[in-house]
Parts: structure tokens; sequence; C-alpha cells
């Protein structure tokens, strides 16, 4: 039991430690173009940072900026994500997905 409380104190030590420098936002720049609906316009993001949440119903993004972006399932950036390079588009999820740039 002592090794194991040993081995969870460590890794939530090092999980700490690596969790605030993968989190700092990068920017991108450029722009990064989502399409929704025939009957709304675009919604543009210009140079991008951190985690941005997708408009309703949102259904195509464009990456026309300098970097990479990664989209997600989630309205929160936390799930496993799709990077699309610049250049490049990608289908997302309606109403609850994310990206960041």
């Amino acid at each position: 039991m002592r090794r194991f409380l040993i081995g969870a104190v460590t890794l939530a030590a090092v999980c700490a430690l690596a969790g605030p420098a993968s989190a700092q936002p990068r920017a991108v720049a450029g722009t990064v173009t989502v399409f929704s609906t025939e009957l709304t316009p675009l919604t543009v993001y210009q140079n991008p940072s951190g985690c941005n949440r997708l408009p309703d119903g949102a259904h195509v993004l464009t990456n026309q900026s300098s970097g990479l972006v990664t989209v997600y399932a989630d309205p929160y950036c936390m799930t496993p994500g799709l990077t699309v390079r610049p250049g490049y588009g990608s289908h997302v999820t309606p109403g609850a997905g994310s990206f960041s740039g």
C-alpha cells in the first residue's frame, strides 16, 4: 500500500509540473474560417490562440493560418484532436467542438 501511495504522489507531482507547460496557449498568424450552414455567415478567427469553441452548427473548418490547428470533439479542447495543416480543412463535430491554434 505504501508503494502505491508513493507512486500516486509521484505521478500527481509529475502531472502538476507538466500540465502548465503543455497547456500554454499558442497563437497562429492568419485566419481560421468555419462554415456552419448556407443561411449563416462564415465565422472567421483572426490569429487564434488558446481553445476556441466552434459555433453551433459548425460543419467545416479551414486553416488559412501559418501554423497547425487542432480540432477537438468537445468544447474544452480536452479530447484527442485532429491536426489540420495550413491550407487544409476538416469536417468538425456540430454543436460541441472546439479548436486550438
